[in-house]
């Protein structure tokens, strides 16, 4: 029995440790297969959490590129209206200055025209007038010819107030003296 009894111990102690070992492969397994749902799952939620963020950036995107084009299209519409405004301003203003010149011009033709006018009149009334000479050959006015006023001009070459008469050699010197090296 003694041999009897030690095969049934290493049979009873193959068996437990057949079963030990069965045990602990179905553990490990078993936590295996934890560890791949939970890896799985991990998977899943970072799946979702990088794919919300990502649709929440979209959207931001989105909106803040709507924004932009809606601020550009202000701006656009601000300069349009301000080169509009501008051109405006300035076509006023040259308006504005070509009136003035306009009606400075229009006010000058009518002075000269009144001006010619009234010489033309001052003229036709003088040769209305004077056309008859005197007896002495003179016009009647004295103004309208110089040379037959004789004690009116000044004696040439006899300056103002009482000096020597200059000559034209005496000045020359002068001249010649002052631009001299």
């Amino acid at each position: 029995m003694t041999e009897q009894g030690r095969a049934t111990d290493v049979n009873e102690a193959a068996r437990r440790f057949a079963e030990t070992l069965a045990e602990s492969y179905r553990l490990v397994y078993e936590q295996a297969a934890e560890s791949g749902e939970r890896q799985q799952r991990r998977a899943q939620e970072f799946s979702e959490l990088v794919a919300r963020n990502l649709k929440e950036q979209t959207e931001a995107s989105r909106s803040t590129a709507q924004q932009l084009s809606e601020q550009a299209h202000r701006q656009q519409q601000a300069g349009q209206e301000f080169a509009g405004e501008s051109v405006e301003a300035y076509a006023e203003f040259l308006d504005d200055a070509f009136s003035r010149y306009q009606i400075a011009t229009e006010r000058a033709a009518g002075t000269a025209a009144g001006v010619v006018g009234a010489a033309t009149g001052a003229i036709a009334d003088a040769t209305a007038e004077g056309a008859s000479y005197r007896e002495d050959g003179r016009l009647p006015y004295s103004w309208l010819r110089r040379d037959e006023r004789g004690g009116d001009l000044g004696t040439p070459g006899r300056p103002f107030r009482g000096g020597a008469a200059a000559s034209a050699r005496l000045r020359g010197a002068q001249q010649e003296a002052r631009h001299a090296p």
